[in-house]
Protein backbone atom coordinates (compact mmCIF):
# COMPACT_ATOMS: atom_id res chain seq x y z
CA UNK A 1 0.00 0.00 0.00
CA UNK A 2 1.10 3.26 -0.87
CA UNK A 3 0.40 6.14 1.55
CA UNK A 4 0.89 10.04 1.19
CA UNK A 5 0.32 12.44 4.38
CA UNK A 6 0.36 16.04 3.70
CA UNK A 7 1.08 18.16 6.66
CA UNK A 8 1.90 21.86 6.01
CA UNK A 9 3.99 22.80 8.17
CA UNK A 10 6.80 21.29 9.62
CA UNK A 11 6.84 23.23 12.79
CA UNK A 12 3.41 21.90 13.55
CA UNK A 13 3.51 20.42 16.99
CA UNK A 14 1.97 17.11 15.25
CA UNK A 15 5.30 16.05 13.59
CA UNK A 16 6.56 14.03 16.42
CA UNK A 17 3.56 11.92 16.33
CA UNK A 18 3.31 11.46 11.99
CA UNK A 19 7.41 11.01 12.31
CA UNK A 20 6.64 7.98 14.85
CA UNK A 21 3.69 6.88 13.11
CA UNK A 22 5.60 6.71 9.67
CA UNK A 23 8.50 4.73 11.74
CA UNK A 24 6.40 1.90 13.08
CA UNK A 25 4.22 1.81 9.69
CA UNK A 26 7.45 2.33 7.22
CA UNK A 27 7.75 -1.62 6.89
CA UNK A 28 4.76 -2.39 6.31
CA UNK A 29 3.94 0.33 3.60
CA UNK A 30 5.98 2.58 1.16
CA UNK A 31 5.14 5.92 2.88
CA UNK A 32 5.56 9.76 2.25
CA UNK A 33 5.42 12.32 4.83
CA UNK A 34 5.12 16.17 2.42
CA UNK A 35 4.50 19.38 3.28
CA UNK A 36 3.25 21.16 -0.24
CA UNK A 37 0.74 19.21 -2.85
CA UNK A 38 3.02 19.40 -5.59
CA UNK A 39 5.06 16.35 -3.65
CA UNK A 40 2.63 14.44 -3.57
CA UNK A 41 3.42 11.38 -5.72
CA UNK A 42 0.13 9.50 -5.81
CA UNK A 43 -1.25 5.96 -4.30
CA UNK A 44 -3.45 4.37 -2.27
CA UNK A 45 -4.31 6.64 0.82
CA UNK A 46 -3.78 10.54 1.14
CA UNK A 47 -3.97 11.70 4.73
CA UNK A 48 -4.40 15.48 5.14
CA UNK A 49 -3.19 16.48 8.53
CA UNK A 50 -3.09 20.14 9.55
CA UNK A 51 -2.84 20.77 5.97
CA UNK A 52 -2.93 24.32 4.89
CA UNK A 53 -3.38 24.01 1.41
CA UNK A 54 -6.76 23.22 -0.80
CA UNK A 55 -6.34 20.50 -2.08
CA UNK A 56 -8.85 19.66 -5.20
CA UNK A 57 -10.02 16.80 -7.23
CA UNK A 58 -7.22 16.51 -9.75
CA UNK A 59 -5.13 15.89 -6.58
CA UNK A 60 -7.57 13.49 -4.62
CA UNK A 61 -8.21 11.60 -7.86
CA UNK A 62 -4.57 10.21 -7.95
CA UNK A 63 -5.72 8.23 -4.40
CA UNK A 64 -7.79 5.62 -4.13
CA UNK A 65 -9.01 7.75 -0.71
CA UNK A 66 -8.35 11.01 0.56
CA UNK A 67 -8.55 11.43 4.15
CA UNK A 68 -8.96 14.69 6.48
CA UNK A 69 -8.77 14.51 10.35
CA UNK A 70 -11.07 16.99 11.72
CA UNK A 71 -11.27 18.15 15.57
CA UNK A 72 -15.33 18.42 15.79
CA UNK A 73 -18.79 16.53 15.72
CA UNK A 74 -18.95 17.54 11.53
CA UNK A 75 -21.21 18.48 10.33
CA UNK A 76 -20.64 21.13 13.41
CA UNK A 77 -17.54 22.73 13.72
CA UNK A 78 -16.43 23.27 10.07
CA UNK A 79 -13.78 25.47 9.41
CA UNK A 80 -10.37 26.88 11.49
CA UNK A 81 -8.70 25.21 14.71
CA UNK A 82 -11.87 23.78 15.73
CA UNK A 83 -10.75 22.08 19.01
CA UNK A 84 -9.35 25.62 20.55
CA UNK A 85 -12.44 27.41 19.61
CA UNK A 86 -14.69 24.28 21.58
CA UNK A 87 -12.52 24.60 24.69
CA UNK A 88 -13.12 28.10 24.55
CA UNK A 89 -16.47 27.50 24.70
CA UNK A 90 -16.20 25.12 27.82
CA UNK A 91 -15.98 22.25 25.93
CA UNK A 92 -14.58 19.05 28.28
CA UNK A 93 -14.91 16.65 25.43
CA UNK A 94 -13.62 16.77 21.81
CA UNK A 95 -14.83 14.48 18.88
CA UNK A 96 -12.37 13.91 16.20
CA UNK A 97 -13.82 13.23 13.16
CA UNK A 98 -12.03 11.02 9.92
CA UNK A 99 -13.60 12.31 6.96
CA UNK A 100 -12.98 11.92 2.81
CA UNK A 101 -11.51 14.71 1.59
CA UNK A 102 -13.93 16.80 -0.71
CA UNK A 103 -15.76 20.01 -1.92
CA UNK A 104 -16.76 22.08 -0.06
CA UNK A 105 -14.04 21.63 3.20
CA UNK A 106 -15.26 19.38 5.75
CA UNK A 107 -18.59 18.37 3.96
CA UNK A 108 -17.14 14.70 3.35
CA UNK A 109 -18.51 11.48 4.07
CA UNK A 110 -17.68 10.07 7.94
CA UNK A 111 -15.41 7.27 8.33
CA UNK A 112 -15.21 7.24 12.04
CA UNK A 113 -15.59 9.66 14.88
CA UNK A 114 -13.73 8.96 18.08
CA UNK A 115 -14.42 11.06 21.85
CA UNK A 116 -11.46 12.75 23.62
CA UNK A 117 -12.10 13.67 27.47
CA UNK A 118 -10.14 16.65 27.78
CA UNK A 119 -9.58 17.81 31.83
CA UNK A 120 -10.33 21.22 32.97
CA UNK A 121 -6.80 21.29 33.95
CA UNK A 122 -5.08 20.18 30.38
CA UNK A 123 -2.84 22.53 29.22
CA UNK A 124 -1.93 23.09 25.37
CA UNK A 125 0.84 20.41 25.02
CA UNK A 126 -1.57 18.17 26.91
CA UNK A 127 -4.16 18.65 24.96
CA UNK A 128 -2.34 18.12 21.69
CA UNK A 129 -0.96 14.53 23.10
CA UNK A 130 -4.56 13.44 23.58
CA UNK A 131 -5.93 14.82 20.08
CA UNK A 132 -2.82 13.69 17.86
CA UNK A 133 -2.94 10.01 19.77
CA UNK A 134 -6.40 9.82 18.73
CA UNK A 135 -5.11 11.12 15.05
CA UNK A 136 -2.56 8.01 14.89
CA UNK A 137 -5.47 5.69 16.23
CA UNK A 138 -7.68 6.69 13.51
CA UNK A 139 -4.85 6.30 10.64
CA UNK A 140 -4.75 3.04 11.68
CA UNK A 141 -8.11 2.39 11.69
CA UNK A 142 -8.07 3.86 8.12
CA UNK A 143 -5.37 1.71 7.18
CA UNK A 144 -7.05 -1.28 7.94
CA UNK A 145 -10.23 -0.42 6.89
CA UNK A 146 -9.50 1.00 3.77
CA UNK A 147 -10.57 -1.54 1.76
CA UNK A 148 -13.81 -2.40 3.35
CA UNK A 149 -15.71 0.33 5.08
CA UNK A 150 -18.72 2.06 4.04
CA UNK A 151 -18.72 5.61 5.14
CA UNK A 152 -21.70 7.69 6.05
CA UNK A 153 -22.83 10.59 4.78
CA UNK A 154 -22.69 14.03 7.18
CA UNK A 155 -26.37 14.11 8.69
CA UNK A 156 -28.25 16.68 6.71
CA UNK A 157 -30.79 17.34 9.41
CA UNK A 158 -28.16 19.03 11.06
CA UNK A 159 -27.01 22.46 10.08
CA UNK A 160 -23.68 22.99 9.63
CA UNK A 161 -21.85 25.48 11.61
CA UNK A 162 -18.35 26.90 11.33
CA UNK A 163 -15.17 28.11 13.03
CA UNK A 164 -13.10 31.17 11.67
CA UNK A 165 -9.66 31.27 11.20
CA UNK A 166 -8.16 32.35 14.60
CA UNK A 167 -6.06 35.66 14.60
CA UNK A 168 -3.19 37.46 17.01
CA UNK A 169 -5.53 38.98 18.38
CA UNK A 170 -7.47 36.05 19.67
CA UNK A 171 -4.65 35.15 22.14
CA UNK A 172 -4.72 38.38 23.61
CA UNK A 173 -5.41 38.83 27.78
CA UNK A 174 -6.71 41.25 29.81
CA UNK A 175 -4.57 42.33 32.12
CA UNK A 176 -7.66 43.63 34.51
CA UNK A 177 -9.53 40.05 34.25
CA UNK A 178 -8.69 37.39 36.54
CA UNK A 179 -6.57 34.51 35.39
CA UNK A 180 -9.30 32.30 36.45
CA UNK A 181 -12.27 33.90 33.78
CA UNK A 182 -9.29 33.26 31.45
CA UNK A 183 -7.36 30.13 32.00
CA UNK A 184 -9.03 28.38 29.34
CA UNK A 185 -7.73 31.14 26.69
CA UNK A 186 -4.15 31.01 28.69
CA UNK A 187 -4.29 27.16 28.66
CA UNK A 188 -5.05 26.63 24.94
CA UNK A 189 -2.33 29.10 23.52
CA UNK A 190 0.82 27.56 22.31
CA UNK A 191 3.64 29.40 23.92
CA UNK A 192 5.73 29.41 21.19
CA UNK A 193 3.84 29.55 17.83
CA UNK A 194 0.35 31.08 19.05
CA UNK A 195 1.67 32.78 22.36
CA UNK A 196 -0.99 34.03 24.93
CA UNK A 197 -0.33 38.05 25.66
CA UNK A 198 -1.33 41.24 27.04
CA UNK A 199 -0.78 45.00 26.76
CA UNK A 200 0.41 46.92 29.95
CA UNK A 201 2.24 49.86 30.68
CA UNK A 202 3.16 50.15 27.28
CA UNK A 203 4.42 47.00 26.52
CA UNK A 204 3.31 43.76 25.24
CA UNK A 205 4.22 40.92 27.09
CA UNK A 206 4.23 36.81 26.40
CA UNK A 207 2.32 34.37 28.60
CA UNK A 208 3.92 31.05 29.07
CA UNK A 209 1.44 28.85 31.58
CA UNK A 210 3.26 25.32 32.33
CA UNK A 211 2.57 23.14 35.50
CA UNK A 212 4.95 23.02 39.07
CA UNK A 213 3.81 19.47 39.86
Amino acid sequence: MRISILCSSVDHPVNQYLEGWVSRNGALFDIELVRRKEQLSGGDLLFLISCAELIDEAVRTSYRKSLVLHASDLPLGRGWSPHIWEILAGAQQLTLSLIEASEPVDSGHIWKKTRIPVPKDALWDEINDLLFKAEMELMDFAVQMAGSITPQEQDKDIAPSYYPKRRPEDSQIDAFQSIESQFDKIRVCDPVRFPAFFDLHGHRYRIKLEKMS
